[in-house]
């Protein structure tokens, strides 16, 4: 057999005819000031959902764990590294996304020290809310927020 039916092969047999998910990374990441709870949230610079407001995240990678993916996300998106998450929920709802069929592992976590958040790679810009304003937000977050909101307090 050629090293090229060898690769064909292999490719073949990880290969199914059966569509299925997707699945994506989401950050909660939350601050207290002297008034009020705030969540970090990223503008989007492309669609679905461009220029509305959202959670840090995207798709994981092929060789990543989840705790990666989502390390890598919130440091592409935001700049912040070296904040403890863990795992809040996942989320899988067909229809969330417009893009198909996408299931999100959220994370949260609290910014205990001052450090700055810059928008970067699909990011336009960056911002703290107070978790009593919110603006209107991309996908599911809204539901998102609502449940990590209420496991936090």
């Amino acid at each position: 057999m050629s090293i090229l039916a060898v690769i064909n092969y292999i490719a073949l047999s990880y290969t199914y005819q059966y569509p299925r998910p997707s699945l994506t990374v989401d950050a909660t990441i939350f601050r207290k000031n002297n008034i009020d709870l705030e969540i970090l949230l990223i503008q989007r610079n492309n669609p679905p959902f461009q220029g509305g407001w959202a959670l840090p995240g995207g798709f994981v990678d092929m060789d990543e764990t989840l705790e990666q993916a989502v390390a890598r996300e919130l440091e592409e998106e935001t700049a912040l590294t070296n904040i403890q998450l863990e795992q809040l929920h996942a989320f899988s709802t067909p229809g969330r996304d417009p893009r198909g069929h996408t299931i999100s592992v959220v994370f949260w976590g609290i910014l205990n020290h001052d450090q700055d958040a810059k928008a970067g790679d699909d990011a336009s810009n960056v911002a703290w809310f107070g978790i009593h304003k919110l603006p209107d937000l991309a996908f599911d977050h809204k539901e998102v927020l609502e449940m990590a909101i209420q496991k936090l307090i």
